[in-house]
């Protein structure tokens, strides 16, 4: 699995009200998205915002990640937004309670 971390600046007067509406209005376009496993929306001080992505390969994220969805990010935030790909071999899910293990072959 891999995990991406997706990063990117809104204006700092925006308020966790306003990135949650706009979040709201945006999370309907990942709910059955191929590989998608989970994404976390995220809100950070000083107005850095993004998301936290767990994929079940790096392939799948990047061809989500293509020129129009970066277009879209910039269109609708204004900021250009940066990606960080990790493996992600064990994760620990309580939810489920269970660890799982997604080996390299």
């Amino acid at each position: 699995m891999i995990t991406a971390i997706v990063r990117f600046k809104v204006p700092a007067e925006t308020t966790l009200e306003q990135a949650t509406n706009a979040y709201q209005g945006t999370a309907p376009k990942y709910q059955g998205l191929p590989g998608l496993v989970r994404k976390y929306y995220l809100f950070g001080e000083g107005g850095e915002v993004g998301g936290v992505y767990l994929w079940e390969s790096r392939e799948q994220a990047e061809a989500f990640y293509n020129a129009d969805w970066k277009k879209f990010i910039v269109d609708r935030y204004g900021d250009e937004p940066k990606i960080q790909y990790f493996e992600s071999p064990v994760i620990v899910d309580n939810a489920i309670s269970e660890v799982i293990v997604d080996a390299a072959e």
